[in-house]
């Protein structure tokens, strides 16, 4: 076996939306684990939009990438050496590793898997961060009821999709927004929503709010809130009283940079967004999963049966290759991926 790993670095901070220029492919010594640590080689990576957050020197809740430093990710694979009574050899574990081949981390910050339970891409998607995500969201701040209406945008990524089926099953009429035919094709036929909307079919938020108030006779009382951007504005004006806002994202702004902290809309204006939130009475709650992993057990003790049992279905999205990291990266930020993005790794 090669004493070498292969690692994606941040190579320089993007102005607006990354190019090839700022990662950098490298490879490094396998690094040997120390006391209570656990050496993993990764067969699987997560990519996620907070990963462009990471990219920006700006404050947040979690430190950026440093140059030179491995980009972040959470990775799935098995256990090559371990000095942690909890992991041996052959054993198959959840770290953030980073865009890397290997990773070596303590043993209690990893979560063992077993392969025979559901397959450990599940770790990064669906019964992971991604599907916790929308699952806490919508179960601790929207609250649902049976008979509202939900609104979620990237209705077939693994947030939207694990929001909008969460949602149908507590008994609420449950509409997604995607970009292109195919994907609202999807979120209608594989993952059971009432309907779907193609944003990119609508010029404008006035246009997609229209379609959208079709789609919602009676209003909107949760709109789940991963997006930004168009389709924001257009679900303000729908939202009823009382309604709540779950927000975890906003991916059409992140390639603003600082955050979206440069992102400019012209329709829907900060004195605009104040006043629905007051004369409607509305509940926007703002959250990072990072901070709700102790109900993570509770999670997958709901939804890992559903998940099994078929009743909630998942879609992954699986590129080949470390090297091809940073172009499906950049193709997730603009709609590319159909499903939960993960580069295979071996």
């Amino acid at each position: 076996m090669t004493d070498q790993m292969y690692r994606v670095a941040l190579a320089s901070r993007p102005e607006g939306a990354p190019g090839p220029d700022n990662f950098s492919y490298e490879s490094a010594p396998i690094p040997t684990p120390g006391e209570g640590e656990v050496l993993v080689r990764s067969h699987y990576m997560s990519l996620d939009p907070y990963m462009r957050g990471r990219m920006d020197d700006a404050k947040s809740y979690a430190a950026p990438v440093p140059i030179g430093g491995t980009m972040e990710a959470g990775a799935v694979g098995e256990v090559i050496a371990s000095n942690s009574p909890h992991f041996k050899p052959g054993d198959f574990a959840f770290g953030m590793f980073g865009w890397a081949t290997h990773g070596c981390l303590p043993g209690n910050q990893l979560r063992k898997l077993d392969p025979a339970q559901a397959p450990i891409t599940t770790a990064l998607g669906v019964l992971g961060m991604p599907g916790f995500t929308g699952w806490h969201g919508l179960t601790e701040y929207g609250k649902p009821k049976a008979g509202e209406t939900l609104v979620v945008a990237a209705a077939t990524g693994p947030v939207g999709s694990m929001v909008g089926q969460v949602a149908r099953l507590a008994g609420l009429r449950t509409v997604g927004i995607a970009g292109g035919a195919d994907k609202c094709k999807l979120a209608t036929e594989k993952f059971g929503f009432d309907a779907c909307l193609d944003h990119r079919a609508h010029d404008s938020a006035r246009d997609l709010r229209a379609a959208l108030k079709g789609e919602c006779p009676d209003g909107v009382d949760i709109y789940f809130e991963n997006v930004g951007g168009k389709v924001l504005e257009a679900v303000m004006p729908l939202m009823n009283n009382h309604g709540r806002i779950p927000i975890c994202g906003m991916i059409a702004w992140y390639n603003a940079g600082g955050l979206g902290a440069g992102a400019r809309d012209e329709g829907l204006t900060a004195p605009g967004l104040w006043r629905n939130i007051l004369v409607k009475f509305l509940s926007v709650n703002g959250f990072i999963i990072s901070n709700h992993f102790d109900r993570y057990p509770q999670f997958l003790q709901e939804i890992a049966p559903k998940v099994l049992g078929g009743e909630i279905a998942y879609l992954e999205d699986i590129a080949e290759g470390l090297e091809n990291a940073p172009a499906t990266f950049m193709a997730l930020l603009k709609g590319g991926n159909v499903g939960k993005q993960i580069v295979k790794l071996i």
